[in-house]
This record gives C-alpha cells, sequence and structure tokens, in this order.
C-alpha cells in the first residue's frame, strides 16, 4: 500500500524512480578482541582493495564531470590507501593485540589525524582530513556498509537525503537523478534553488522521508504540490506519468513564447532574467528565452574545491558567461560565503546565527585578499559583454563605499598593467536587511542600482529563520510589511532615474507577479525554467489594473487579505 508525505514544493515537474538514500550509515561496532587474526587481516585487505577499486571509479568520474583538479583530491586518498606507515601498524594492532579490523583501523587512523590536525601546516591540516575520509570508506566495507555517493549514480533514482549542501546538489548528474525529497529545508533554501537551476522536480521539509524509505523503493515526487508518494500502486504509477507528460506537453507550448517581448495588454514592458549558479546554467537561460541574467552566483565557483579558485579561473567563468548572453546584461553578485553556504578551507569560526553573522560583503571587506583577485577577474572579464556587478548584505552606506573603492583602486592598477577594462559597469547592492530598505532613498543617490533579495529581507524582516519549517508559515512574500518595503525600495530608485530588480524567488511566484508589476517593479530575475511562465502570465495583466491592486494590497492587513485580492483582480470570468 502506498504511503502519501506532505512537503513542501520546491521545483516544478513530476519524476517517478527508485529511491537512492543519501544518508550517513551507521559505521558503529563492538570492540571485541578477535580469536582469528589471520581473518580480520584478510578482511582489512579486501576492504582496502574495493576502497581502491570504489576510489578510481569516482576519481575517474570526477575528472570526466568536473574537471583534472577536481578529481586530485581522490588522488590523494589512493595515496593513503597505498601508504605502508598507516597499513603496517593496523595490521600488527590485529596480530599482536587481537584487535579487530574495524578497531585497529580506527585507534590507528585517528592518531595519525590527531597529530596531523594539531600541525600549524596547512598542507598537513588537510591530510588529517584525507584520511578520515580514506578510513570511512575502509570501515564502511569491513562492515559491508554502502557508503551513498550520488557522483557515480548510473540509473535513475531519485535521491532521499536529510538535506542537500548546495555542492551536492551542484555535482547532481541530470541524466540519472529525476528529482529528490528532504527531510528539511523551504522554497528558497539553497537546495531547493539550485534544483530549479537544474530542472530537477523537487519536495524540501517532509520531516521524515528517510525514514519513511528503504533504498530501492519505487517513489513518485510531485514538485507541483509538494506530495510524494512512497511504494505507489500501479494505477498510481499511470495517474503520475499522464501528469508528467502533461507537463512537459505545457512546457513545450510555453516555447513559443521564447522571443517574444515581456509586455503587459497595454504596453508596459519589463525584463524578465535569469538567475543562475555557473556557466553550465546558460543553456536553460537561453533555452527559456531570458533578456540577461539578474543574479549570477559566484560562490559555486568557490565550492566542492580545497582551494580558492584562482583569479585567472574566475576570469575564464565570468568572460563565459558575458560573451555567451552577447552584450545582454549580466548582474554578478559578488562572493556571497556564510549563513549555510560554508567553505571548508576557509576555517571560519562557527557562530549562532550564521545568517546573521561574519558573511558576505562583511567577510570580503574583512579579507580583501580573497575579494581583490575577484574584483580583478570581474574587471578583466567586462571587455567581454555588458556587466553589472552588485554587492550583497550591505548593511551601510559605508560597506557600499568601501566595496566600491576597492573597486576602484583594482581598476585603476589595471589599467596601468595595460587591462583592458570596461568604463560602463553598474554598481549596486541586493537590498536584503530592512536597514537597507529603510535607507533606501539615501543608497539611491550612491548605487546605479537595487538588486532586492527578498529570501533574505523576508526573514529578516519576519524574523523567521527560512531553512526552518516549524516556522515556514512566516515565509510571507505577500506581507503588506513586505510589499510596503518593496515599493519604498522601488519608489526610491525611480526618484534617483535608477531602476530595481528581484532576484529573490519571489521574482517568479504567479501570486506576487501581479503585484510587483503594480508596484513598478523594472527588472524580474528568477530561475530560468518559470521565465515563460511568467511571460504568459505578464501577457494577460493590465499594468493599470495592477497599480490599482498594488494600492489595495499595501492598505491590507493579512497576507490571505492579499492573496484573495489578487485572486479577485486576476481570476478570468
Amino acid at each position: 500500500m502506498s504511503n502519501i508525505i506532505k512537503g513542501i514544493a520546491a521545483s516544478d515537474g513530476v519524476a517517478i524512480a527508485k529511491a537512492y538514500l543519501l544518508v550517513e550509515p551507521d559505521l558503529s561496532f563492538s570492540n571485541e578482541k578477535t580469536d582469528n587474526p589471520e581473518a580480520e587481516v584478510q578482511k582489512f585487505n579486501e576492504a582496502l582493495n574495493n576502497s581502491k577499486i570504489e576510489l578510481t571509479k569516482i576519481r575517474n568520474h570526477a575528472e570526466e564531470q568536473l574537471g583534472a583538479d577536481k578529481a586530485a583530491i581522490f588522488d590523494a586518498h589512493l595515496l593513503v590507501l597505498d601508504d605502508p606507515e598507516l597499513i603496517q601498524p593496523i595490521e600488527e594492532k590485529i596480530k599482536n593485540e587481537s584487535a579487530s579490523a574495524p578497531q585497529a583501523l580506527t585507534e590507528v587512523t585517528q592518531g595519525f589525524i590527531t597529530i596531523f590536525e594539531s600541525m600549524d601546516n596547512e598542507y598537513m591540516k588537510e591530510r588529517a582530513a584525507d584520511i578520515r575520509d580514506v578510513s570511512k570508506r575502509v570501515l564502511a566495507h569491513i562492515l559491508g556498509v554502502e557508503l551513498p555517493n550520488p557522483s557515480i549514480i548510473d540509473e535513475s533514482v531519485i535521491i532521499v537525503a536529510h538535506d542537500l549542501t548546495p555542492s551536492d546538489t551542484a555535482q547532481l548528474n541530470k541524466q540519472y537523478v529525476q528529482g529528490f525529497v528532504t527531510n528539511i529545508g523551504g522554497r528558497t533554501s539553497h537546495s531547493a534553488i539550485m534544483s530549479r537551476s537544474l530542472e530537477i522536480p523537487a519536495v524540501v521539509g517532509t520531516k521524515s522521508i528517510s525514514e519513511s524509505v528503504q533504498q530501492g523503493d519505487m517513489v513518485i515526487v510531485d514538485g507541483l504540490t509538494g506530495d510524494v508518494i512512497v511504494n505507489p500502486s500501479d494505477d498510481e504509477i499511470k495517474a503520475y506519468q499522464h501528469k508528467r507528460e502533461s507537463f512537459f506537453a505545457d512546457r513545450e507550448a510555453l516555447k513559443q513564447l521564447r522571443d517574444e517581448p515581456s509586455k503587459t495588454l497595454d504596453g508596459h514592458e519589463v525584463e524578465l532574467a535569469a538567475n543562475i549558479g555557473t556557466p553550465n546554467d546558460l543553456e536553460g537561460v537561453h533555452n527559456n528565452g531570458a533578456e540577461g541574467i539578474g543574479l549570477y552566483r559566484t560562490e559555486f565557483l568557490y565550492m566542492g574545491r580545497d582551494n580558492m579558485p584562482t583569479e585567472d579561473e574566475q576570469f575564464e567563468a565570468y568572460k563565459k558567461v558575458l560573451e555567451s548572453m552577447e552584450g545582454k546584461r549580466v548582474v554578478v553578485r559578488t562572493l556571497d560565503i556564510g549563513g549555510d553556504k560554508e567553505l571548508p578551507y576557509l576555517n571560519l569560526p562557527e557562530e549562532m546565527n550564521p545568517f546573521l553573522g561574519y558573511r558576505a560583503i562583511r567577510l570580503c571587506l574583512d579579507q580583501p585578499e580573497i575579494f581583490r583577485p575577484q574584483l580583478r577577474a570581474l574587471l578583466r572579464a567586462s571587455a567581454y559583454g555588458k556587466l553589472n556587478i552588485m554587492f550583497p548584505m550591505v548593511a551601510t552606506i559605508q560597506e557600499f563605499r568601501d566595496a566600491k573603492a576597492l573597486l576602484l583602486e583594482e581598476k585603476e592598477n589595471l589599467k596601468q598593467e595595460g587591462v583592458e577594462v570596461s568604463d560602463d559597469i553598474e554598481l549596486g547592492i541586493m537590498v536584503e536587511i530592512p536597514a537597507t530598505a529603510a535607507l533606501a532613498d539615501v543608497f539611491a543617490k550612491e548605487v546605479d542600482f537595487f538588486s532586492i533579495g527578498t529570501n533574505d529581507l523576508i526573514q529578516y524582516t519576519m524574523a523567521a529563520d527560512r531553512m526552518s519549517e516549524r516556522v515556514s508559515y512566516l515565509y510571507q512574500p505577500y506581507n503588506p510589511s513586505i510589499l510596503r518595503l518593496i515599493k519604498q525600495v522601488i519608489d526610491a530608485s525611480h526618484q534617483e532615474g535608477k531602476w530595481t530588480g528581484m532576484c529573490g524567488e519571489m521574482a517568479g511566484d504567479e501570486t506576487a507577479i501581479p503585484l510587483l508589476i503594480g508596484l513598478g517593479l523594472d527588472e524580474f530575475s528568477m530561475s530560468a525554467t518559470s521565465i515563460l511562465k511568467a511571460r504568459r502570465q505578464i501577457k494577460d495583466l493590465s499594468r493599470t489594473e495592477m497599480v490599482q491592486l498594488a494600492d489595495r494590497a499595501l492598505n491590507c492587513a493579512t497576507v490571505d487579505e492579499v492573496v484573495d485580492l489578487v485572486k479577485e483582480k486576476t481570476t478570468k470570468a
């Protein structure tokens, strides 16, 4: 009998496939002595060989999919498995002390890890991490437990996990991963945002999916409603196959709008742009008729690796995106690390409230040795297209001035080096802190544009962690308080002859779009897959009527009142 689990619809579409559990397995064992040391040594050696075979496969796949630099970490892991200084003491502990293979492996490797971690040398500290990873793999083979690894999946699956990190999600292979479901998260968690970029159906915030599904169970993910059906009946599979076909048919019909302008019934034109994480997302940008890129999240260049990307690596990535867009505007957000996005090699301090802590522009201004190479790479790339740069998490006018000063300094340095740099770069900020929205009239005199980051603006205004499903009801994009802040920002920019965009998930929300048209938003930036649906919706709206709708919404008391207003005004008779 099937089991229906409710979650939060995070990425449109319907997926039907076997479950692949991406959860930490139980690697516990008893510390009993062995009475057959030879058998334990053999067990250990077999686990070593199996680990080598597995790591070689992972290494080759990483090189093929992600490049030689990403594969290098697995070369280091393979060297650990061949190191006699590590292997010999484990075998001796089994033979001389009658230790079991798991116990000998754990005690010896933990000794090395402790030594390496205590060293000041950064390289040696990294070796500790290599030994930890490798020993976990060998231990899993000794215990006969399978370690999950999404990068080597070679059949159609639905990923089931407690949560997915941004780098986990970035490495999912669209050819095989049909969808994913998680215990935690909301529509604005980074795994959800990445799933929309990858065009993979996703449901998040189910609370218990990882405990409700066994490896290999058949699962249906309905990213349109937030339903997950575990072990569906034949009739349910047929019904959802039909729903999936209807979804694809509608998507095909929308393609006719790809080259159409984004214009209301009464001729008011706006810009529909795409949010991207890597140059790999460009195919979706072009296929969905984006009129620009409103948010290029550069932090994904820094993730899933062991060291900082070089200036040249960054330059090549930015250049590729700018050239591909052929003169259309590309808004690049400078490094936004912190909150739920961590870089292990930065060794950032653990914080009680990381979303309110040392992140984004705060980190970049404090560590200019990280910030300057990115600014130089962006400036060098500016010669290849229409570049806009925006700084995230700006709370004070001084932060913007300091960031701008660094940029202008590096621009002058490059010009003196004879490097071509565009003189037509617009500088803006993300408005995601209520204090910034409140002071928008002051900021508007100094910035070239605003881009409203509603994901954070909503959580900070409502004092509700957007990663917590328990307070997900407070993620209220249409709350009159949020609408008033948005209007304040848009009006302030227009007063100074500047423009305002929105790069939060609200920009592609079908209930929000009529309100945002009425509030005067100039640019809507969203997941590429949302663009054609938004264009179809905008073509059926009257700007004049939406201005009246927005004025009424600003004077509502509750979200429900606003939603009812939108339905009443936009539902066709």
